[in-house]
């Protein structure tokens, strides 16, 4: 019998994304991969060597496409064997149009979760 509860709730809708992602903060960096990208932050893959916990501040290099670069700070809101999970701190005035361009629809939508 499975104790663990699940709850549902609504989030930003998550855009499936796959890109190169450079991770700092301090004097460290690790490079990785986007996993999908929303209004309010990114998915990554966590890199075998990964420090941070919550609430640690980061800058995010994230190159999608050949022509996109979107650099921006961010907090890890959660850290899981597999993945980093950053919330947006503060974009740069000049990064948000790209952003939410690159986003489409999703910047406004919704989506029903349960973990």
């Amino acid at each position: 019998m499975n104790d663990r509860k699940t709850r549902a709730g609504m989030r930003p809708a998550r855009m499936k994304i796959r890109s190169a992602v450079l991770m700092m903060h301090g004097g460290d960096a690790w490079s990785s991969e986007l996993e999908d990208i929303s209004a309010t932050g990114v998915l990554v893959r966590r890199p075998e060597d990964f420090t941070g916990k919550a609430g640690d501040m980061f800058v995010l290099d994230m190159m999608i496409g050949d022509e996109l670069n979107i650099h921006l700070e961010a907090t890890v809101a959660r850290v899981t064997p597999d993945s980093v999970g950053f919330a947006y701190a503060r974009i740069p005035e000049n990064k948000e149009e790209p952003l939410w361009n690159l986003l489409g629809g999703y910047a406004d939508s919704i989506e029903s979760y349960r973990n």
